[in-house]
């Protein structure tokens, strides 16, 4: 698609995904079908650390089962900091894949599996999409956390992985922002996979309208052409 084109399509998107003020999201907000993790003293404390550093978790998760969860934009390991106190404060449990070698010490196991890693053998070429195809036809609750930059650093365009998994697997992409400007943890719309890729990437993109990363020079060019369609 031309660039003139894409941008066309982005800003004929703002009038479909306005952006609007988000309403705080709390562990009491997450319905019944939704991941949990169960636990009653983390999520007291998670809730209380992100206060003093005053960042919050905002919008609404839908009360389904499964999803794929993108995390964007990822520019510096300390998104982590933030990301991972807000998922315990809401007693949300994302996984995510981590190699099967880690998995041979039996303590070290247990962690990775109450942290939500899933063990998946990298080795084989192809493997990874379709064990975690095979993840979601299990039919058990299952958000999986993936990030389409591939990389903390600046990069042209997206893995499409994620889309493909989506779209096989039969469950919607929830997209979620890690915004700096506002400190905020914005779980936003979710995109059912049509198939049309091209259609469908626009969709998500549009929703990072205005979202600041830690590093903002290392933004990802669809994200920065998002932004720049709007001015």
């Amino acid at each position: 698609m031309p660039m003139s084109s894409k941008l066309s399509e982005l800003r004929s998107l703002s009038t479909v995904f306005p952006r609007t003020k988000l309403p705080r999201l709390t562990r009491n907000d997450l319905g019944r079908s939704i991941p949990r993790r169960g636990g009653k003293i983390t999520p007291v404390i998670a809730a209380y650390l992100l206060k003093i550093a005053g960042w919050r978790t905002v919008g609404y998760i839908p009360d389904i089962p499964q999803a794929v969860v993108l995390a964007l934009p990822h520019t510096s390991n300390i998104d982590g900091v933030y990301a991972i106190p807000s998922l315990f404060a809401l007693d949300l449990k994302i996984s995510i894949m981590g190699k099967h070698t880690l998995f041979k010490v039996p303590v070290l196991a247990q962690l990775l599996r109450w942290i939500g890693i899933i063990p998946i053998d990298r080795g084989n070429k192809g493997s990874v999409l379709q064990a975690s195809i095979d993840k979601f036809k299990m039919g058990e609750p299952l958000f999986l956390g993936l990030s389409p930059e591939g990389t903390r650093k600046y990069t042209e365009k997206w893995k499409t992985g994620f889309y493909y998994l989506a779209l096989e697997a039969n469950v919607p992409i929830l997209p979620v922002a890690l915004d700096y400007k506002t400190k905020e943890i914005r779980f936003l719309s979710l995109i059912y996979p049509t198939g049309d890729i091209e259609a469908d990437l626009p969709k998500i993109y549009n929703q990072y309208y205005g979202v600041i990363p830690r590093h903002p020079e290392r933004l990802s060019q669809p994200l920065q052409d998002v932004n720049n369609a709007a001015h």
